[in-house]
């Protein structure tokens, strides 16, 4: 089974700053993860929601920088039939395309605690935006112009399955260091 990634916000500027935060909306092909990255571009209201959102598009070259993180609360929908809260597994959520979900600007000294599925690559030292991706891609060195995080580590979340096995997954501690 392809799980979906998971974001905790160990510490982040955006907590309690409204201008941090935005109502997203987006339109692409595939559902967003908590812990994709992308651009805000304008400014719609969905239709018949009334509620004023921003539409995202994938990171493009060029602007790298100055983009918005996908973070919502972790609690499943079951589609067909709308029922919430049935399966504790986080790693089963993801934002919905054409669903207003929330996301946090990035900035210099957040510390993350991100898994696998909203990164792109091997391990490495440096997390970092690319272009057309909404996953950080893995790095060797930081980028000077784009979204760019430091690995401080590897630490795990554990998880209630319900089941007898091993209820940890592996995630890496990332600080944001240029924004």
């Amino acid at each position: 089974m392809a799980y979906h990634g998971v974001l905790i916000p160990e510490a982040i500027a955006a907590t309690n700053i409204d201008s941090l935060n935005r109502s997203v909306y987006s339109v692409s092909a595939s559902s967003i993860d908590n812990g994709m990255i992308f651009s805000c571009t304008t400014k719609v209201t969905t239709s018949g929601s009334g509620n004023e959102v921003f539409n995202i598009v994938a990171p493009a070259t060029g602007s790298l920088v100055d983009l918005w993180m996908a973070y919502s609360g972790e609690e499943i929908i079951i589609t067909a039939a709308k029922y919430k809260g049935i399966d504790p597994d986080p790693r089963n959520f993801f934002n919905e395309t054409g669903k207003v979900f929330s996301a946090y600007k990035p900035r210099v000294g957040d510390i993350i605690l991100l898994t696998a599925p909203s990164l792109t690559g091997t391990a490495n030292d440096y997390a970092v935006a690319a272009n057309g991706a909404y996953q950080l891609t893995w790095s060797a060195t930081p980028t000077g112009a784009t979204l760019c995080y430091k690995k401080l580590g590897t630490k795990y979340i554990s998880l209630a399955t319900g089941a007898i096995d091993n209820q940890r997954v592996d995630a890496y501690e990332l600080e944001c260091i240029i924004a």
